[in-house]
């Protein structure tokens, strides 16, 4: 089906942040799959676990134990101080169990219509649910009618969450990213998800985080809400992305009374944590734990971003540069989706998102050496893009 609209390149062959096409020409990748391969292409270690367990097992089905995924399970929950995990096959599916929780949560409390706040400009996915989640009109047009039980406010205001509390008491629970990933690198001030996180404590509400673009090390911590010392622990949080470095899985995790709502029957995935994705898991937790990555993207990232700033600093045309660890954005004053097609050119891999933010999101293993590629390649087509529109004016 004509679902994307796909760049004029095949690529056969990766290692670490490469990339090579069919006609041999090698691309220095700073998108890894949109946060996906946050290890690189082609680890061995990654490489390695799907080979070993493909040819051991692959599917029984969760009628069984399985071995692996009580391991990964185990291993995720100490990680991010949670009880219990549901694993499914991606980043919206374990947000539609996020939100399942927070249903049930909410007729466990007698509220028969439960409502979920979530914020405008973010991204949980397209099924139907997180879809009418998700805070992207463009994305939701075509769809309706959508999946009533969502309340929207602005991203980074606890005063409009604190606003509709007072007027709704179907209020259940707050989905939010940490970071905004698709909505364009936003990062709220260091209060807004300790506040969220009293609001919720104070109505009793889910706080549930949406880590599937921030989790697995890239923001610096094992997952975004650990930067602030303990005072945003959600309920509900869920991962996807980069927890298989491109083998699907997805995991929605929780903890206490959250952690005890779904009973047998009221959830299931068929696929979800087989054995060959949770030893892939297994296998990227053990490698970013090895390479010592969360400390390397809080250190490389800031280095990028200082480089980027000393480069583009007298710009015209560039509004702002910001990120959190690995996960970084380039805004202009106007949109500049055209730069996709001019970086492939140049053997450069990036998005562009929100219309007009530059959104890099290289792999975790990326070396000081290839990251001052990446800068120099990117300042030089900005820099080229800016003074060209600006002579065209």
């Amino acid at each position: 089906m004509n679902n994307y609209a796909r760049l004029p390149v095949t690529f056969e062959k990766g290692e670490g942040v490469w990339l090579w096409d069919t006609q041999g020409k090698r691309y220095l990748d700073a998108l890894g799959g949109i946060a996906v391969c946050g290890l690189g292409h082609a680890h061995p270690a990654v490489t390695a676990a799907i080979c070993e367990q493909a040819a051991q097992l692959v599917h029984t089905s969760n009628i069984y134990g399985i071995a692996h995924q009580q391991a990964l399970a185990e291993k995720l929950a100490t990680l991010a101080g949670m009880d219990s995990v549901f694993f499914s096959n991606s980043g919206a599916e374990a947000n539609e169990a996020a939100i399942k929780i927070a249903r049930l949560h909410g007729h466990t409390q007698g509220i028969e219509q439960p409502t979920i706040v979530v914020m405008e400009g973010s991204f949980h996915g397209r099924t139907l649910a997180t879809l009418s989640a998700t805070g992207n009109r463009k994305i939701q047009a075509g769809f309706e009618p959508l999946v009533s039980g969502f309340l929207r406010v602005p991203y980074d205001d606890l005063d409009a969450i604190a606003a509709v509390a007072k007027n709704n008491q179907n209020i259940v629970a707050v989905l939010v990213e940490p970071i905004q990933g698709e909505g364009g690198i936003q990062i709220p001030n260091d209060g807004y998800l300790p506040g969220v996180r009293a609001l919720c404590d104070e109505h009793n509400w889910l706080m549930m985080l949406d880590e599937i673009q921030t989790g697995m090390a890239r923001t610096g911590q094992w997952f975004a809400h650990q930067h602030f010392a303990g005072k945003a622990i959600p309920d509900v949080m869920t991962l996807a992305k980069a927890l298989g470095n491109g083998v699907p899985i997805g995991a929605c995790l929780a903890r206490g009374d959250a952690a005890q709502l779904f009973q047998p029957g009221n959830h299931a995935s068929t696929y979800g944590g087989n054995p060959l994705v949770c030893r892939v898991g297994l296998s990227v937790i053990d490698t970013l734990e090895k390479e010592q990555l969360c400390q390397r993207a809080t250190t490389f990232g800031q280095q990028l971003i200082t480089d980027f700033t000393a480069q583009l600093a007298d710009v015209d045309g560039v509004n702002n540069i910001r990120g959190k660890g690995m996960m970084l954005a380039i805004e202009l004053d106007r949109p500049c989706p055209e730069l996709v097609s001019l970086a492939l050119q140049d053997g450069l891999l990036i998005n562009v998102t929100a219309g007009n933010v530059i959104r890099l999101l290289p792999a975790l293993v990326m070396s000081d050496e290839e990251g001052a590629q990446l800068v120099e390649k990117l300042c030089k087509l900005v820099t080229t893009f800016c003074a060209n529109r600006l002579s065209n004016k």
